[in-house]
């Protein structure tokens, strides 16, 4: 089930490299839920543990917000306590969470066109969230995006990645991603859709295993890192800034 029962069912077949165009973005959230196994437990996941490191008066963030389908149950549950931005270069995206964000009136939230490659939001953030964002900016840019991920923290406060993975080797790999497609396709996907997604991006996301995410984080400075979250080839991590 979508995040809005009133958005268009995913239909799209892309016919070149993937964008974030006025097309996916309008079918945003229905693609979510049928393509990323175990989406609702995720979500949850991730506004519970973006409630319990969220500081009183600090900015919540989330890189490449799309739609705000992130933001908008973490803004409903802490309210008037935080402010909140997002990041997102596609303008169809950033349009689509303006709109979305515009029933929140008495919030501070704004969204941002920033380019993780060249730059990063500055605040006083004591949440930064990355769902499913990283996988999509080159490999030799990631370790910096969260290096001043972890400099823009708050001591005490959180990261919060989501990503599609690689497995463990060549076998495990092929098993997950097998299970993946026979999943799209009880979903309601054709053959031919999850072919020309699939070809679509290539080269666009690209994904490293848990491991080297697991080393990233690390490697950024955070010292309390684990899994909270996996569903085939997709995992969500924490990770904790220490106080001090």
């Amino acid at each position: 089930m979508s995040e809005n029962p009133t958005d268009p069912r995913d239909s799209t077949n892309p016919t070149g490299p993937w964008e974030f165009d006025k097309n996916v973005t309008k079918v945003f959230d229905d693609m979510l839920s049928r393509s990323i196994p175990g989406f609702s437990d995720m979500r949850y996941l991730t506004t519970k543990i973006a409630a319990r490191y969220a500081q009183l008066d600090t900015t919540i963030v989330d890189l490449g917000c799309s739609r705000g389908g992130s933001l908008a149950p973490i803004m409903e549950m802490l309210g008037n306590r935080n402010e909140y931005l997002g990041v997102e270069v596609s303008l169809p995206m950033r349009e689509a969470a303006l709109h979305r964000f515009e029933s929140y009136l008495d919030l501070k939230c704004t969204v941002e066109d920033i380019d993780l490659r060249n730059d990063f939001p500055r605040c006083n953030s004591s949440v930064i969230l990355s769902i499913l964002t990283l996988q999509f900016i080159p490999i030799e840019y990631r370790q910096r995006v969260l290096a001043d991920a972890y400099a823009s923290l708050s001591d005490g406060g959180a990261f919060i990645l989501v990503e599609k993975v690689l497995g463990i080797d060549a076998h495990t790999n092929s098993l997950l991603v097998d299970l993946y497609y026979d999943l799209k396709g009880e979903n309601g996907y054709t053959e031919e859709q999850i072919n020309s997604k699939r070809i679509a991006l290539e080269g666009v996301l690209v994904p490293v295993t848990s491991e080297w995410n697991v080393q990233f984080l690390e490697n950024a400075g955070f010292k309390h890192v684990d899994c909270f979250w996996k569903n085939l080839n997709f995992a969500g991590w924490v990770g904790v800034k220490e106080i001090g």
